[in-house]
């Protein structure tokens, strides 16, 4: 088996391809080009997006050149697929900054010096915005029947559940292949990669390309992640695990990767990390909590350096020691005005953002699950003057694993 795909496999990223046999010979003839497409609705990615960069990263590492494909036009539409609904359609200026965020952000996972295996940057909307509606039809319509579009799980779940399902998301999948045709023409691109929810879409691709000049491309897919709670990969229960750390400090980043399940910690060394196989194995037997920290101090330093990931690592050590006020942590900022008011330790909860429910706060007060610098706080009527704060600023804490610096302004 090629070197690629056998690593592709030993990590648990493989689900499913097209012609696993043609293109293991492929790639052990030449290096090619391949691709791996992500919308722009958001300012930033998160988790959920990290298997399918570190897939790019592994391309890198063969000496295949990675195209990233930034679904300017296609955002502007909305892909149906794992969406139970129509999802808000965002203005231009909403689509071209996050475009320029994304790249950023990927820029910081892959080799961007390299000129063999550089990353290439596309905005489909370069190709879609001037499509000719009634050629297209003719040219690229042609190619799909609805009896088959309408078997795929983007589209039959929908309709299983009787939620509507615009035209605009129908033709989704007829523009994702269409790309796949552009990048074959402009980039010789032949092998796309993505979630095993994209099969769909990816094997349309694959078969326009077959119709279209009858050269042969594949389409290769990669598992969806879930934890081992059962809940998606990237949500928890404080939100999204952004990559931009505008929207995620690099010690919260750490924290979510060290606060990893016991059980799910060797598949993400494999998922997340560049540790070889083989070295997971052999310590996949030591103690769970040095694990989490490795995971945590790896996934932490691809992103955002050795230094932030050393700075985090040394910032949760400080925060679990009983005479630590936990100074380095994320800071929320209060006015010195909301003291004057009478805060109270449920609303200074609810400040932090650590919790938003004040009967969830109530109930964690009971439990002594809330604590300032370290002491247990059991009076959910408790009024916060400034004797609690020290130097300005004291640490929260909600429960064991989510702590907090309250700064005043």
């Amino acid at each position: 088996m090629n070197k690629f795909l056998k690593e592709f496999k030993d990590r648990g990223f493989f689900y499913q391809c097209t012609n696993e046999e043609d293109l293991s010979n492929l790639l052990d003839n030449k290096k090619i080009k391949a691709y791996i497409g992500f919308d722009c609705t958001a300012e930033s990615l998160h988790v959920g997006s990290l298997l399918q960069i570190m897939c790019l990263r592994l391309l890198q590492k063969y000496g295949h050149r990675p195209i990233v494909l930034l679904g300017g036009g296609t955002t502007r539409i909305g892909d149906p697929s794992g969406k139970d609904k129509t999802r808000k359609i965002l203005n231009e200026n909403e689509i071209e900054k996050n475009i320029i965020n994304i790249q950023n952000i990927l820029k910081k996972f892959l080799d961007n010096n390299n000129p063999d295996i550089k990353p290439i940057f596309v905005n489909n909307y370069t190709w879609l915005k001037n499509l000719n509606y009634i050629s297209f039809l003719r040219d690229i319509g042609k190619h799909f029947t609805i009896n088959k579009m309408l078997t795929f799980d983007s589209v039959k779940t929908r309709l299983d559940r009787e939620q509507s399902l615009s035209y605009m998301e129908f033709n989704y999948m007829i523009l994702q292949a269409y790309d796949f045709l552009e990048l074959n023409k402009k980039e010789d691109c032949v092998l796309q990669i993505g979630g095993s929810d994209q099969w769909g879409n990816i094997v349309n691709g694959v078969d326009l390309i077959k119709r279209y000049s009858n050269k042969q491309c594949f389409g290769l897919t990669t598992p969806l992640i879930t934890l081992a709670t059962g809940a998606k990969m990237g949500k928890t229960e404080s939100g999204a695990i952004w990559l931009d750390k505008k929207f995620l400090s690099a010690y919260d980043y750490w924290q979510f990767w060290r606060n990893t399940d016991d059980r799910d910690v060797i598949k993400f060394l494999n998922f997340f990390t560049e540790l070889e196989s083989n070295e997971i194995k052999d310590i996949k037997n030591k103690n769970i909590n040095d694990l989490k920290i490795l995971l945590a101090n790896k996934t932490t330093e691809m992103l955002h350096g050795k230094r932030a990931a050393e700075e985090s690592e040394k910032t949760a050590k400080e925060v679990f020691s009983e005479n630590s006020s936990g100074s380095s942590l994320p800071s929320v900022v209060i006015s010195s005005k909301d003291l004057e008011k009478k805060i109270s330790i449920v609303d200074l909860v609810i400040l932090s953002q650590l919790e938003s429910s004040k009967s969830e706060i109530r109930r964690l007060i009971k439990s002594n699950a809330i604590k300032i610098d370290n002491s247990i706080i059991n009076d959910d009527k408790l009024i916060i003057d400034n004797k609690y704060f020290n130097n300005n600023y004291l640490k929260l804490s909600v429960g064991k694993k989510r702590h907090i610096k309250i700064e005043i302004n």
